[in-house]
């Protein structure tokens, strides 16, 4: 599959922000449906990830091409950091200033904080009503809005989700 990735850093607080530059792994260890799983050794880390099944841009109401770099929506197990779990999504460009990104697991919605290209929840209770949700859920719709101005909706199919995120975290225990 060979994905690119993002590593995590731990911050105070045991909040997590990808790291600016992002690493390509081919360290996949196995594929669960529509996820993969992903480890490195060091730092330690662990990750489900998946890309969408459809993706859909609109500027003022009209659907538009638009160029992105890889939509990624992940969970991340990174045990040296104190990383249990850490939903995290890049939309491939970057975030307006200021906004957030909406996250529907089959109608329950998450709102996730953005720095750069990457959105993330606010804390550790949010992640885990996340990965709740998804563990439980058939799909994951994530809306944000470009510096641009161009509002992108990209849909992920959560089959495998569960099968995926239990692997990444027992290989990451």
């Amino acid at each position: 599959m060979g994905l690119t990735a993002a590593a995590v850093i731990g911050l105070g607080g045991g909040v997590a922000t990808p790291a600016f530059a992002q690493q390509v792994s081919e360290n996949i260890v196995s594929e669960q449906e529509d996820w993969a799983v992903y480890e490195d050794a060091d730092p330690k880390e662990c990750w489900a990830v998946a890309a969408p099944k459809e993706t859909v841009n609109t500027k003022d109401g009209r659907v538009v091409t638009v160029t992105r770099s890889q939509m990624l929506l992940m969970t991340f197990f990174r045990p040296g950091a104190g990383v249990e779990a850490q939903v995290t999504f890049t939309g491939g460009y970057p975030f307006a200033n200021g906004s957030t990104v909406n996250l529907n697991v089959d109608g329950t919605e998450f709102e996730l904080i953005t720095q750069g290209e990457w959105a993330w929840p606010e804390n550790k209770s949010q992640d885990a009503r996340i990965v709740a949700a998804m563990k439980a859920g058939a799909s994951a719709i994530v809306t944000g809005r470009s510096s641009r101005g161009t509002t992108t909706k990209d849909t992920f199919s959560l089959t495998g989700y569960t099968a995926a995120v239990t692997e990444a975290q027992s290989r990451c225990q």
